[in-house]
């Protein structure tokens, strides 16, 4: 019996369009990058680009449990001596909502060429519209993300 590997052009991608008005980040964070990863499919292979893509729409409305928006840090670095910047993510979720949901996919996707290659399938957009209509995207539910407080 041999063991079955898939090709590349057999892969099929979906989209999806998830609404993260109400959800908790990092529940989000983590559904979004088994999508991105192709973690969800039964012929999931660690080697190849499996995942499909994901459109998040309402990031400004995203919600961080236990006073986390206050406390937890975001940091960045301009890579110059001392040039190490950090803000809270209240203030980053103010300056950028989508830049900052996706970051923090983004540290739930492997920091290699292939997790580069994954996180171009995600799209973040801080308000109810995307220009991804043509793609047809499905609804992706993710009711255990909801904020339970």
């Amino acid at each position: 019996m041999n063991t079955f590997s898939l090709k590349g052009s057999e892969i099929e991608r979906a989209w999806h369009v998830v609404d993260a008005e109400g959800l908790v980040l990092g529940r989000l964070a983590t559904e979004v990058a088994i999508r991105l990863r192709g973690k969800h499919k039964p012929t999931y292979t660690p080697n190849l680009d499996m995942g499909d893509h994901v459109i998040i729409v309402n990031a400004d409305k995203v919600v961080l449990t236990a006073g986390k928006a206050d406390r937890k840090m975001v940091y960045s670095h301009t890579g110059y001596p001392g040039g190490l910047k950090e803000s809270t993510y209240a203030e980053a979720m103010e300056k950028d909502a989508a830049e900052a949901v996706r970051r923090s996919v983004r540290g739930m996707i492997p920091k290699t060429r292939l997790g580069r290659q994954q996180l171009t399938k995600l799209k973040v957009y801080a308000g109810p519209e995307h220009p991804h209509v043509a793609q047809n995207p499905q609804p992706l539910i993710l009711e255990h993300a909801k904020n339970r407080a």
